[in-house]
């Protein structure tokens, strides 16, 4: 991913640009819409080692496709001390992603770093961590020894055949169901299951998913197919609706909806009236949640991002490393945000879905 594919502003031009409301005197700041920043998604790596053809289609992502050089990557003291700023302004939950963020050698150590890290309530930092799953066996008891609380892990399937035609590089499905088992019992639970679902694909895997899961004390997610990036080949027909889903799960096990958990969870819950646990449906295509949505994206190197479906960012490396200070990075945050009006799922069009976004991989789910 290159700036002459998304444009990049420089993140020191927000200090030129009149803020639109004054800080809270704690420091939390909200957008146009009255939205707060209150989660963060980190990227830690463009690169994967699963070729999804909803993310990285192999097409595009093949051998000769150019990846980010090590030292264009933010450093783990780079995205720590981004982080305790972003922190200033609200944020209470981050989450790494990536790419696959296991990749990322030696992730423990920023993890470390950021599990020390305090709201500005003096609450624990809800640390979370997003992975494909197939080295998460080996890497779950020493993940949560470095602080990480729970883990989401992307599982598009049970059947073996469907699970490696779309991770496109013949990975078995075994192997991450042995991740989520290890994560469990590394005290890294609930553990989510997201399960990105297409229409032709995989729907006729929603309900031995429901039920696989069902009664287990984890959570599956299904996933409408979103047209992120500009590289999957998304179509409107492809995607099946969360509706649909839902009704598919009842008919064998019947579901009611339940409260979310939080102001702005994208996922909207249903749970088993037998008490076998619940299940959520994402549902950013056909019912967008753009108005509670309190994110905000930090690439692998260092660019802001404030929506999955962003066609601009703004450089927050070249701030930290021509020596701005704390105060200056954090009034630029301040600002960005500040401006933010993105409703991009709301707006939603045939024009839209054929913007020049940024890659998912780029800026994790």
């Amino acid at each position: 991913m290159t700036d002459r594919i998304i444009p990049v502003v420089d993140a020191r031009a927000a200090l030129r640009v009149p803020a639109g409301a004054d800080l809270a005197a704690d420091g939390r700041v909200a957008d146009r819409l009255d939205r707060p920043l209150r989660d963060l998604r980190i990227s830690v790596t463009d690169r994967c080692n699963f070729r999804c053809t909803y993310c990285m289609p192999k097409e595009v992502f093949d051998k000769s496709y150019r990846f980010l050089p090590h030292a264009d990557l933010l450093s783990f003291e780079e995205i720590a001390r981004l982080a305790r700023l972003f922190i200033e302004h609200g944020v209470e939950k981050i989450r790494l992603t990536g790419g696959e963020p296991l990749l990322r050698k030696d992730i423990e150590r920023l993890i470390e770093m950021l599990a020390r890290l305090r709201t500005r309530d003096g609450g624990s930092l809800d640390l979370t961590l997003t992975t494909n799953g197939s080295i998460l066996a080996r890497k779950a008891r020493s993940l949560a020894a470095a602080g990480l609380r729970r883990v989401t892990v992307s599982l598009d399937g049970l059947d073996d055949a469907v699970f490696r035609r779309m991770n496109d590089v013949d990975f078995p499905v075994g192997a991450v169901l042995e991740g989520i088992a290890a994560a469990a019992d590394a005290g890294l639970a609930p553990v989510k299951i997201n399960t990105v679902v297409k229409r032709g694909v995989n729907e006729h895997e929603i309900v031995p998913m429901a039920r696989h899961f069902r009664g287990s004390g984890h959570i599956v997610r299904f996933i409408e197919f979103m047209d992120v990036g500009s590289s999957n080949g998304w179509r409107l027909d492809d995607v099946v609706p969360s509706r649909e889903v839902v009704r598919r799960i009842d008919l064998e096990m019947p579901l009611e909806a339940i409260e979310p958990n939080y102001t702005g969870e994208v996922a909207e819950r249903w749970r088993y009236r037998d008490g076998g646990g619940e299940v959520g449906v994402i549902s950013s295509v056909t019912q967008a949640f753009c108005r509670a949505c309190t994110r905000a994206r930090l690439s692998t190197e260092g660019r802001l991002y404030l929506c999955l479906f962003a066609t601009g960012g703004y450089d927050l490396r070249r701030m930290l490393r021509e020596g701005a200070s704390d105060g200056q990075i954090s009034a630029a945050v301040g600002r960005i945000w500040q401006s933010r009006a993105d409703r991009y799922s709301e707006l939603r069009s045939a024009a839209t879905a054929d913007l020049r976004k940024i890659e998912m991989s780029y800026i994790g789910g």
